[in-house]
């Protein structure tokens, strides 16, 4: 019985001793732990699929927390201009390239070398370079295709000469060019190489404008294309009043949904090309800011996030693409349901990715020039404003806010 009593005490005593040794190096791990801070933008509708790359990260990283904070997109910019002054900035941002951009150029950004970024294709690679440094993480893109109603017409435009000389529909229009939103305009006039001061008002430009102002004025355009959004444009396809809309493949279970007929009779084309006959496409990166204090394992976890495993998944639960160029090798993209046209968008848009643009890189004051060029589509076709002129205006203001 003593002896019993003796073990037990034993074993308490061990314990007594051991216990708060354990709590001491479980304390020292938790306090050993690296939090990494990683913002995204908008997509907390994913929270399940960005939750299970957390964990996979964390569980082979048992040093490392991830800590996932989802922004408002509206407030992105903002919010990471403000943080990135700080000490203790964010260690990963989802933000555009336009405004990652603008931080590269204010030296705001860690930057990193191509070997880090092989697994992606080449073309969007370069797109996130400034002064042959490389500011940004591909993350995932969208390149739009081009819809039709065959109600209205049977006709397949490659290009956007090809819609110049297409039939007069009656009381229909050919499509509705957004020629004021963002920087659609310039996106349109890069796809000719004019994308500079000195093309803006070259013989090429100045005819293409006269063909804008054609198709205005024999009114295949909408009036309202000067000034509505893609929103408009969209509610236009839907209501049967345009023939051709170029647009994401993202929308296509809205028309679906809301003009059941009208997708009936859509069928799908590539994206418009002009005489350079290269496609161009939307992009989201991710950022490091220079005052992380773990630039490294925030750019491993960037790189893990946006592997051919999660990008293929990823693509599988949306309608974006993979900038892995080894999850754009797998079948989910080469592999076409004729019925489905979702499935057809996604096989053409991924194809595109093949034959990219070079987006307009290193523009400064690239709202200013979209603005510039708004102003200066809105006199020639509603001001009647002569297009020479205009365009070469445009050209001097142009030169000006490069300086």
């Amino acid at each position: 019985m003593f002896k019993r009593k003796f073990f037990y005490f034993f074993i308490l005593l061990i314990l007594i001793i051991i216990f708060p040794l354990v709590f001491s190096e479980r304390s020292k791990l938790n306090d050993d732990k690296k939090t990494i801070v990683f913002w995204t933008l908008q997509l907390s509708s994913f929270d399940k699929y960005i939750n299970n790359i957390i964990s996979q990260y964390e569980n082979t990283h048992p040093n490392i927390k991830i800590k996932w904070i989802d922004v408002p997109y509206s407030e992105g910019e903002k919010r990471t201009l403000a943080a990135v002054l700080t000490d203790n900035p964010p260690d990963l941002v989802n933000l555009t390239p336009d405004f990652s951009l603008l931080l590269a150029q204010k030296n705001a950004l860690y930057t990193f070398d191509k070997n880090k970024l092989e697994q992606f294709q080449t073309e969007i690679i370069n797109s996130l370079k400034y002064n042959d440094k490389y500011f940004g993480i591909p993350f995932y893109a969208t390149s739009a295709v081009t819809l039709y109603n065959t109600e209205i017409i049977n006709a397949y435009p490659k290009k956007y000469n090809d819609l110049f000389s297409l039939p007069v529909i009656e009381n229909k229009y050919i499509t509705m060019i957004n020629f004021s939103e963002n920087d659609t305009l310039l996106k349109l006039l890069n796809k000719y190489d004019i994308n500079s001061p000195s093309s803006i008002n070259s013989e090429k430009s100045v005819k293409l404008f006269s063909q804008f102002k054609k198709l205005y004025d024999m009114n295949l355009i909408p009036k309202e294309s000067v000034t509505q959004t893609h929103r408009d444009s969209l509610e236009q396809y839907m209501s049967g009043q345009i023939a051709f809309l170029i647009t994401g493949a993202n929308f296509l279970n809205m028309i679906k949904e809301n003009a059941p007929s009208v997708y009936k009779n859509t069928k799908i084309l590539p994206q418009l090309t002009g005489d350079n006959n290269l496609y161009d496409y939307s992009l989201m990166n991710f950022v490091i800011p220079l005052k992380s204090k773990n630039k490294d394992i925030a750019l491993d976890f960037a790189l893990f996030f946006t592997n051919k495993t999660n990008q293929i998944e990823l693509a599988k639960i949306t309608t974006i693409l993979p900038v892995n160029k080894f999850a754009l090798e797998d079948d989910f993209f080469h592999i076409s349901d004729n019925n489905d046209l979702n499935s057809q968008a996604r096989l053409i848009s991924a194809s595109q990715l093949n034959n990219l643009i070079n987006p307009l890189q290193n523009q400064k004051n690239k709202k200013e020039l979209n603005t510039l060029c708004s102003n200066a589509i809105q006199d020639i076709l509603i001001n009647n404003a002569p297009i020479k002129q205009t365009l070469d205006k445009l050209s001097d203001n142009w030169r000006k806010i490069n300086n």
